[in-house]
């Protein structure tokens, strides 16, 4: 993933652009609703790729844990990999956002993270080098805080969005009714 670029044509670059704040007052109910499920798309995908990259940041780890004379013995990598993959609650350091949508760049985000480590260094971690491992860790470590910087200049967006949204609700402008009706195309 690259940085969100100003003037870019990704979602990413709109949803992280000054302009995409800047009219929040004048929209119409229906216009701040969609491009607040921009951004909440934007962060669903963003939450996804964070999910891949943990995921193979834990199969590095496991297997440099299995090497190390120093520590306990450790069985295989495949026989950490119910833990590795299941879900042990690395969520609780993330924002805890509840998502109602679905990633919609799966393979995208597959390419994205195979393209930061090259994919046999993952797929075959038992055949490679120690360093080679620490490499690819490093890498992997760095992309993922870089995604989880935009990921959460995104919920800044998100939140700002939902702040206009809820006073509107406050001070009448907009009513539970409005919110509660099908939406046009629905």
């Amino acid at each position: 993933m690259t940085r969100p670029m100003p003037g870019g044509r990704r979602r990413v670059d709109r949803v992280l652009a000054p302009e995409f704040l800047a009219d929040v007052p004048e929209l119409s109910l229906a216009e701040l609703r969609e491009r607040r499920r921009e951004a909440e798309q934007e962060e669903a995908d963003l939450s996804f790729l964070r999910r891949m990259l943990h995921g193979r940041i834990a199969i590095v780890e496991a297997e440099l844990r299995r090497r190390d004379p120093s520590g306990e013995v450790h069985g295989s990598v495949l026989d950490e990999l119910n833990a590795i993959l299941a879900d042990d609650g690395r969520s609780t350091r993330g924002s805890g956002r509840h998502i109602t949508v679905e990633p919609s760049r799966v393979d995208e985000h597959r390419r994205d993270v195979e393209a930061i480590v090259a994919d046999a260094v993952i797929s075959d971690v038992g055949a490679r080098s120690d360093d080679e491992l620490r490499d690819a860790l490093t890498r992997l470590a760095e992309h993922e805080a870089a995604v989880s910087e935009v990921r959460r200049e995104v919920q800044a967006v998100m939140d700002a969005l939902s702040a206009e949204l809820g006073g509107r609700y406050r001070d009448g402008s907009a009513s539970v009714e409005a919110l509660l009706s099908p939406e046009p195309g629905a």
